[in-house]
């Protein structure tokens, strides 16, 4: 085994102990820099800051590698929901868990923990492979948003894997596109006991709409969800406003376009039903806000990084399966900007739970596939 475990799980724990909630990565990409550029690497933080809101920008650092080959990219991001504040990781049979009430934080530094390992098992071992693009994100749990804002440009590489999954027998190929969208409804208010009459619940109009939508899967494709309803203010008031969030998501880019004008027309419907027979022709009336929240990811499977995974993990006894999946991550940003990048796991599990947990052979596994695949790649090797 060329991994030195020990040592990845004392970065690891390095890594998990600086707090870093999305928009405060500042800490983390700090110590990052650091550790990077004493590898060798030529490392800069892009200037999107600005963009998120976070205090930092988008980390990236740049291995020249010995081998005349395509860069390929490792990418992970740099920050963690909450609660995860003074995180304290403890090990229990090979297994990482959190102390206290927070998560774990292996969503994602496990990712950056196996990224630095592999960078120095390379240099360590002096191979000869070819140049490797880290690129660490932020915000990724606040909507994508370090990787929406990143220039694309910048980078020299256009293919690689992302590290954040679960699965270490996985890579993830199709990930469906989301709409996000809010509805504000806007009736009038009455106190509902002494004058109903005067009043137009919007809780009412939002009501019949929701009845006439489709929530759940719509088909082996497409999923709606409505998962905000906010109204009213007191039992004795008639309500005069309703605010729904909800998202569709499709494989399908025209199924999803289809079941989102669905979900709006609905509203509209239930809007002007309430209106005809309203006192007042100005109510209820309707207010929409339609976001495109994040592309799909269609990887085909014989593109080359699904190859050399797949090709790694035969070389190491193991499988590796294309995945679909339901969830969005950084990869679907990257698909639309032009590169494919494929997301395998680093065994973390109970995501975004104080109950979340690694274990170290799960992350030395995922290593090892990383360093094969470079190998690989740096070889020229046949694919097929």
């Amino acid at each position: 085994m060329m991994i030195n475990a020990e040592r990845l799980c004392r970065v690891f724990e390095e890594l998990v102990v600086i707090d870093s909630p999305s928009m405060e990565e500042g800490a983390v990409c700090l110590r990052l820099q650091t550790i990077f550029s004493e590898l060798g690497a030529q490392v800069y933080v892009d200037e999107t800051r600005e963009k998120t809101g976070s205090q930092t920008g988008n980390l990236i650092a740049f291995f020249m590698g010995d081998v005349d080959a395509e860069p390929i990219m490792l990418s992970g991001h740099m920050d963690t929901v909450e609660p995860g504040r003074g995180i304290n990781p403890v090990l229990r049979d090979g297994v990482y868990v959190s102390a206290g009430e927070t998560i774990l934080g292996a969503d994602d530094k496990s990712a950056i923990a196996i990224i630095i390992e592999v960078m120095r098992t390379v240099r360590e071992k002096n191979l000869k492979i070819c140049p490797v693009e880290v690129v660490l994100t932020t915000c990724e749990e606040k909507g994508l948003l370090g990787a929406k804002a990143l220039d694309i440009s910048k980078l020299r590489s256009r293919f690689g894997l992302i590290l954040d999954s679960t699965d270490v027998e996985g890579i993830v190929t199709k990930a469906p596109a989301a709409n996000r969208f809010t509805f504000r409804i806007y009736g009038k208010a009455a106190h509902a006991g002494a004058q109903p009459e005067k009043g137009l619940s919007a809780i009412q109009v939002a009501s019949s709409a929701i009845s006439a939508i489709k929530l759940g899967r719509i088909d082996d494709e497409t999923t709606c969800n409505i998962g905000i309803f906010h109204a009213g203010t007191a039992t004795n008031i008639i309500p005069d406003l309703a605010l729904i969030e909800g998202e569709v998501r499709s494989h399908n880019l025209a199924r999803l376009e289809e079941v989102t004008l669905e979900i709006v027309s609905a509203f509209e419907r239930s809007v002007k039903t309430a209106r005809d027979s309203s006192p007042d022709p100005d109510f209820p009336f309707f207010e929409k806000e339609l976001i495109r929240d994040f592309p799909n990811t269609d990887i085909k499977h014989d593109h080359r990084v699904v190859k050399l995974v797949q090709k790694a993990a035969y070389n190491q006894n193991r499988s590796m399966d294309t995945v679909t999946v339901g969830g969005g991550s950084d990869a679907n940003i990257f698909f639309e900007k032009g590169i494919a990048a494929g997301v395998i796991g680093t065994g973390m599990k109970d995501l975004h739970t104080t109950s979340e947990n690694v274990s170290i052979s799960d992350m030395v596994s995922a290593a090892e596939l990383i360093i094969e695949v470079l190998k690989i790649h740096s070889s020229g090797e046949p694919l097929y």
